[in-house]
């Protein structure tokens, strides 16, 4: 990554670097007169429409936000505008992984994705674009309940537990939607994606809670509605920057149900219009039914059915004992007892030990290289857990410093060793480290051996909650996961560059800097070389409407483009909306 600009964002300039590596450089430079063009359409048809059904007033939030209907947003005009409401925007490489993206939520900076989508794609793209990420999620930002909520969510969501099977859906989808977005994309690559994305999305077995939050997030943050059912208003990112959906969602087929707690059963697909949307009747409810889900998640439950979602995971993922003692690996292993309660746990390969989400010195993964493992539970016969123990408690215990000593648990695990090191963190003993250490279980099998070097054993009665990631991030996750499908960057031929600059000629007649009589060159110029466009006639028909130009080359524009609606009935709809907007401008 580049040297990390800030865009002197406070919000931005507190992001962690295991997030900064998403982010890429904007280059406003890349971004051709037709992208600007398909911007302004896109843009210039939501204020039309979303000015009647959008929650939020529309163009009061695009300048809250920095955003203009003319021009696709500049990085630092947002974050300029952004930083007084206490957000900012950084742009990514596509879609990045579902808890990276959480986080960036939490840490209130909104991820868009630097491309903006193809004309032949200007109604919908299912690659993420800087038209749903700015137009869509921007705009609400201003709303204190709103955006109170997404940072919430995203602290949330960046704890949640993944499956092993949620980084293969990530992975198809990202590599979908790149195909999809692609110029030259080949149509059998993109059947074997969608053919493998079906096969995946098919075969994922109970949802993990990632899975779970994922669809609370879609039928809130991108396709929610807020009001009454039989009057919703649209607060949703992707319908705010679908000009098609934006329309048909309010249809009476498209079923408005109440969002509760019920909604996490309803799956989507990214890939199409969704039968189902959900109405909330005030953000507050979104915020209540998120902590009903929370309440059942690893992180606030803990316990021997979290630990199992750690290991399923496959993934780093941190356990914290009841002492605050945080374990971050990947777990391979525990041990219950008859009644489920758990007693013992395992990390395999590099692991690392935190307190308060910071890593205790001498104790990352360079040093726990080979895994950590320990008891859980209370020792045998005693009342209070060990955590709670004084150092005079201890020695009472014959638990002393560079004196050998032995530790029995309930669960019948021994740790039998020379006490060499004692660790307490706010009046709590959170570790004990022992050389010359074996420890077994009752049935004689050996967990630890004295020349496998120093047994540090974490303190804790109880696992009182596990989460996604590392717990000190930075010290353990220099890098996370980072896909290797890139977005394909374009490589434009001399035609569509001459194309590039009649799009040009015509927004600079719009801005006065070329004179109005060009566009009957540019009109014949697309008749007679770019039959295939219809964004340049319309915009041509635009400029000589409010130019009145000569009313026999009005009507000749305009009959050029309801033949094209009758010839392409797919951009029929498309030249309809510009020509209202046109003619009630």
């Amino acid at each position: 990554m580049t040297d990390f600009n800030d865009f002197k964002n406070a919000q931005v300039a507190k992001l962690p670097k295991h997030l900064r590596q998403f982010i890429v450089p904007q280059d406003y430079a890349k971004y051709t007169p037709i992208d600007q063009a398909v911007w302004r359409y896109v843009m210039r048809q939501n204020y039309s429409y979303l000015k009647k059904v959008a929650y939020y007033p529309y163009i009061k939030g695009l300048e809250r936000a920095g955003l203009s209907i003319e021009y696709i947003p500049d990085l630092q005009t947002m974050n300029d505008n952004l930083g007084k409401i206490g957000w900012g925007a950084v742009t990514v490489d596509g879609f990045i992984p579902p808890a990276a993206f959480m986080e960036y939520q939490a840490y209130k900076v909104l991820v868009i994705a630097a491309d903006i989508r193809q004309l032949k794609h200007i109604e919908y793209t299912p690659a993420p674009d800087i038209i749903h990420e700015s137009a869509g999620h921007a705009p609400i930002i201003a709303d204190t309940d709103y955006n109170n909520y997404l940072s919430y969510f995203g602290s949330i969501g960046a704890k949640a537990m993944f499956s092993s099977k949620d980084f293969e859906l990530y992975e198809a989808i990202r590599v979908l939607s790149i195909l999809k977005e692609a110029p030259d994309a080949d149509p059998v690559a993109i059947a074997k994606a969608e053919e493998n994305l079906q096969f995946i999305s098919e075969n994922m077995g109970e949802p993990s809670e990632m899975a779970l939050l994922g669809r609370l997030h879609w039928w809130t943050v991108e396709y929610g509605l807020i009001g009454t059912l039989e009057n919703p208003k649209i607060y949703g990112a992707g319908l705010l920057s679908s000009i098609g959906e934006s329309a048909s969602c309010m249809k009476p087929e498209v079923t408005k149900l109440w969002y509760n707690l019920d909604t996490i059963n309803y799956a989507y697909d990214i890939t199409k219009p969704q039968p189902q949307l959900f109405v909330t009747p005030t953000f507050q409810n979104l915020i209540d039914v998120l902590e009903n889900f929370a309440d059942s998640m690893a992180f606030r439950k803990g316990g021997s059915e979290s630990v199992l979602k750690a290991i399923e995971c496959k993934n780093v993922a941190t356990a914290v004992y009841s002492s605050g003692l945080q374990i971050s690996g990947i777990f391979t292993e525990l041990g219950m007892d008859a009644q489920g309660e758990l007693n013992f746990i395992k990390c395999t390969g590099p692991s690392a030990l935190s307190f308060e989400n910071q890593e205790l010195a001498g104790h990352g993964k360079a040093y726990h290289k080979d895994g950590f493992s320990s008891p859980v539970g209370r020792l045998k016969g005693q009342t209070k857990p060990l955590e709670d123990w004084s150092q005079a408690e201890l020695a009472e215990q014959k638990i002393e410093l560079n004196a050998s000593c032995e530790l029995i648990f309930e669960s019948g695990i021994s740790v039998k060793g020379t006490l060499q090191n004692m660790l307490f963190k706010n009046d709590k003993l959170i570790l004990l480290s022992f050389i010359d250490c074996w420890v077994k279980e009752s049935s004689g099998h050996i967990l630890f051996k004295p020349e496998w070097g120093t047994y540090d054993m974490a303190i804790g009665e109880k696992i009182v909650s596990v989460f996604n990631g590392a717990a000190d991030k930075d010290a353990f996750e220099e890098i996370t996961y980072v896909s290797e499908a890139q977005t394909h960057k374009i490589q434009y031929d001399e035609a569509t560059k001459k194309l590039h600059q009649l799009y040009q000629t015509l927004r600079d007649i719009r801005n006065k800097k070329a004179s109005a009589d060009l566009i009957y060159n540019v009109f014949e110029e697309l008749q007679t070389s770019y039959r295939e466009d219809w964004l340049a006639a319309l915009e041509v028909l635009e400029i000589a409407v409010k130019e009145n130009s000569d009313p026999e080359f009005i009507k000749s524009v305009r009959l050029y483009l309801s033949m094209k609606q009758r010839s392409e009935p797919a951009l029929s709809k498309l030249i309809a909306d510009g020509l209202h907007i046109i003619d009630t401008q």
